[in-house]
C-alpha cells in the first residue's frame, strides 16, 4: 500500500490513543461545519424570553444568511425586527456563547438603502468567518428551510403548527406530522495500487475534480448506493468498503457519508450525463486543485494525496 493510504488510518490510531476514537475524529477536521463544541441544541425556546438585543439571529432568504457586513456577523432579534421580519415564525437553535439563537426565513429580499446589513451566500463564508460560527449557520440555514418549506400540510394544506418539546411541526386537521428533512449522499474514492479515481461532475458548481458522490434512493442501503452510484457514474466495479467520515451539507439538507474502496473490475465507462472526465490519478501525477477545506471531500482526497516534493 502507497504511504499517502496509510495516513488516515494512521490518524486513526493517534486520536483514539487519546480516548474514544469516534469523540477524537469528531474533533479532528479544523474546518468542517460541525457543531461547535460550546453549543447547547435546543428545541424550544427558553423562559422567560431573552431579551430582543441579546437573541442573535439566523435570517436566510433564498439560501443567503442576513450579517453585518463591516464585521459579518449576526443581527440580533432588535435589528430583524425592525426590518419587518416575521419573527413569529423564528425556529430555536440553541444557546451559543451563552446567548439564544434562532433562525428565520423571509420571502423578502429588500433592504433600506442605509441598511449596515445585506444578504450572504453560504458558501462565500467558507473561510471567512470562524469555524464554530459556520458549523452553526450551518444547522441553521437548514432549520430554516424545513420551516420554510412545511408552512402548509402536504396532505391536506392546513397551515402547521410547532410541536412543543420536539423538533416537529404539526398538522391540526389531519395529524401528518413534517421532521427536519436530511437527505443521505454516498461519496466514495476508489483507490488502485497507488491510484485512485477522481471525477468531474457536470453538475457541480466548483468544476473541479473529486470523489464520486450521489443520493441514495428509496429503499437503498448506503453500501447498496456505493456499488450503484460507481457503476452507473463510471463503469467499475469495488469491493472492500471503508467508512472514512460523514457531514452535514446545508445544500440544502445533505448528509454526506464518505467511504474508500479498492477497485475490483471493469474500465472507465462515463455517464455523459453526469460525468464530464474521470482519471486515475498516482504519486507521479499533477494532482487537481483541493477543493474547499470545508468539505468532507477535501478531508477525503488529502488522506490519500502524495506528499508535496520540496
Amino acid at each position: 500500500m502507497n504511504a499517502c493510504f496509510a495516513a488516515w488510518p494512521l490518524l486513526c490510531a493517534q486520536a483514539s490513543a487519546g480516548g474514544s476514537m469516534m469523540s477524537n475524529l469528531y474533533k479532528f477536521p479544523p474546518s468542517m461545519l460541525q457543531t461547535p463544541e460550546a453549543f447547547v441544541p435546543l428545541i424550544d425556546a427558553p423562559e422567560p424570553a431573552p431579551a430582543a438585543a441579546d437573541t442573535l439571529t439566523f435570517v436566510f432568504h433564498r439560501g443567503r444568511l442576513l450579517l453585518r457586513t463591516s464585521e459579518l456577523a449576526l443581527p440580533n432579534a432588535a435589528e430583524a425586527a425592525a426590518l419587518d421580519i416575521d419573527l413569529s415564525r423564528a425556529q430555536p437553535v440553541g444557546l451559543w456563547q451563552g446567548r439564544y439563537c434562532q433562525t428565520v426565513w423571509t420571502d423578502e429580499e429588500l433592504l433600506p438603502a442605509d441598511s449596515t446589513l445585506a444578504w450572504h451566500g453560504m458558501r462565500s463564508l467558507f473561510n471567512a468567518v470562524d469555524d464554530a460560527f459556520l458549523g452553526l449557520a450551518s444547522r441553521a440555514a437548514q432549520l430554516a428551510e424545513w420551516a420554510r418549506t412545511h408552512r402548509h400540510c402536504g396532505v391536506c394544506a392546513t397551515p402547521m403548527q410547532r410541536t412543543p418539546g420536539e423538533r416537529c411541526f404539526t398538522c391540526a386537521a389531519c395529524g401528518m406530522l413534517a421532521y427536519p428533512r436530511i437527505s443521505p449522499a454516498m461519496m466514495v474514492l476508489i483507490r488502485k495500487g497507488d491510484q485512485v479515481l477522481l471525477a468531474m461532475h457536470k453538475h457541480s458548481p466548483s468544476q473541479r475534480f473529486s470523489p464520486l458522490a450521489g443520493f441514495l434512493e428509496a429503499g437503498e442501503s448506503i453500501e447498496e448506493a456505493v456499488h450503484r452510484e460507481v457503476m452507473e457514474e463510471v463503469g467499475l466495479r469495488v469491493h472492500n468498503l471503508q467508512y472514512f467520515m460523514s457531514q452535514s451539507w446545508p445544500f440544502p439538507h445533505s448528509l454526506m457519508i464518505a467511504f474508500t474502496a479498492d477497485y475490483l473490475d471493469g474500465e472507465i465507462r462515463l455517464d455523459e450525463n453526469e460525468i464530464a472526465e474521470a482519471r486515475w490519478f498516482g504519486p507521479g501525477d499533477a494532482w487537481p486543485e483541493a477543493s474547499s477545506s470545508v468539505s468532507i471531500s477535501a478531508l477525503l482526497v488529502g488522506a490519500h494525496r502524495p506528499p508535496a516534493v520540496s
